[in-house]
């Protein structure tokens, strides 16, 4: 019998490389794309309202490509173990098909969803298109653990092999025989919201540079492939952290919600290498990609990798609990990101704070230091920071210490325009460097012997900041 199916779309918002949607269409009779705007999502994590338009581009970019199909993008509104229910009954549906997540609150959905189902005799597959490679498989190679060095990755990598070459986008001909019932009166119902509905508003938009959606992912991918020497060139330490225009792909977005496969992305940079000398992993494009891999298998198999506390690979700190600084740091940085991932961004803050993976907490980027070496004439804080901007290059990086006279020049007095410094760095990084000699002497059970040694216990060795390609190096 012909099975009525529900493919389930949520990071994968796309038609290209994705099996999850071609397995619903296979021996299929009726199917019903979804979106499930799940209500977890906003109370639990920040979301900026340049995020939500992205989100909505991409939503509605899926659905004109679904049409293109003879098919359309249903948008339901609720808690998916409970509007499961209702369309399992209200559709008939027999099979329900999703994309593979492992983040934890995904992984406890999934499970529920799945119980759903089969009390409602409904079949589900699910498929592995949003990492590289099943990275459960990655841990069981690693006689069920996590690799955590990238080198111990690319080990278990080499013996799976290369990554699965990614499948075609579903064409007309894999919907002949399959339809996909709409009315006009499913618009108001099931159509896609905007950002008013969503509690946003508009006013407090961004520029709008990063349309979302799968087409503009994969323009953007041709665009980049077409740098040939640049893709061949490219080395992750030298791209520019505060360069005013992107020195990297800016395809993290597109990867984040699915719009482009990682797989699609990975061959594609397999086919420009082809006969060509190139950089190699871990600081090329390919090497950015397994770093993507690296920190989705760690997030898949370490519990609480998002936390310090119960995280068995991280150093357990003892941080300050200075409440104003902490919700400071709260209404910043996560809401900010376009293309904020659980995994990447857990992992590479355990990473840069030297509380796992990567261990010589003794060093340290300087705030001012780093910037004057590398952005001398502050353009990047002149843009970012406009109230900073008639500073001369000499004090933009520390106009605290400027004379009264240059910030009113300036037009912007320190304290009252703008906030003074709540720390000053060469004291609390020597500071913070003894806290975290003391962390890793009590996970050693030692007195500091078997903690990493700095390079400033040598007498007359000056401690010295990692450079990028440093840091790299050490994985």
């Amino acid at each position: 019998m012909p099975h009525r199916s529900i493919h389930w779309f949520r990071k994968g918002l796309r038609l290209h490389d994705n099996p999850a949607l071609l397995a619903a269409m296979k021996d299929c009779e009726e199917l019903h794309p979804i979106f499930i705007l799940d209500p977890w999502f906003p109370r639990n994590m920040k979301v900026s309202v340049n995020r939500w338009r992205f989100l909505i581009e991409a939503l509605k970019d899926l659905d004109e490509n679904l049409k293109m199909i003879n098919s359309r993008l249903f948008v339901v509104r609720g808690k998916p173990a409970e509007v499961f229910p209702q369309l399992f009954k209200k559709w008939k549906v027999t099979r329900l098909t999703f994309e593979v997540d492992t983040e934890p609150y995904s992984r406890q959905r999934d499970a529920e969803v799945g119980r759903i189902a089969t009390e409602h005799n409904v079949e589900v597959i699910q498929k592995v298109s949003n990492t590289l490679y099943d990275v459960d498989r990655v841990i069981a190679e690693n006689n069920g653990k996590p690799p955590l060095t990238y080198v111990r990755l690319q080990t278990v990598l080499a013996s799976i092999g290369p990554p699965k070459r990614p499948c075609s986008a579903p064409t007309k001909e894999n919907m002949k025989d399959c339809r996909t019932p709409w009315k006009g009166s499913y618009e108001e119902i099931y159509g896609i919201p905007t950002l008013e509905e969503l509690g946003q508003d508009p006013t407090k938009l961004g520029p709008h540079l990063y349309p979302g959606g799968e087409s503009e992912a994969l323009r953007r991918l041709d665009l980049n492939m077409k740098r040939t020497a640049w893709v061949c060139n490219f080395k992750k330490p030298e791209t520019e952290p505060n360069s005013l225009t992107p020195s990297t792909t800016v395809l993290s977005p597109y990867m984040k919600f699915g719009c482009l496969s990682t797989r699609t992305f990975y061959w594609r940079l397999a086919e420009i290498y082809h006969g060509k000398k190139h950089s190699s992993p871990p600081v090329s494009l390919h090497g950015q990609l397994l770093w993507r891999e690296f920190f989705y298998t760690a997030g898949a198999g370490i519990p609480n990798f998002n936390k310090m506390e119960g995280n068995s690979v991280c150093v357990q700190v003892d941080w300050d609990e200075n409440k104003d600084y902490l919700e400071a740091w709260r209404e910043v940085f996560e809401e900010l990101l376009l293309d904020a991932d659980w995994s990447l961004n857990a992992g590479n803050w355990q990473w840069l704070s030297a509380s796992a993976f990567f261990h010589q907490f003794f060093r340290v980027y300087s705030p001012v230091a780093f910037g004057k070496k590398t952005d001398k004439n502050g353009d990047y804080i002149k843009k970012y920071l406009p109230i900073l901007k008639k500073f001369p290059p000499e004090y933009i990086y520390e106009p605290w210490k400027s004379p009264r006279s240059v910030q009113e020049r300036a037009g912007c007095i320190i304290g009252k325009d703008y906030p003074k410094p709540i720390v000053e760095h060469e004291t609390v990084s020597k500071h913070n460097i003894q806290r975290m000699k003391a962390a890793y002497a009590r996970r050693s059970g030692t007195s500091g012997e078997q903690a990493p040694k700095s390079p400033s216990n040598k007498k007359g060795v000056k401690r010295k900041a990692p450079s990028v390609a440093d840091l790299f190096k050490k994985k």
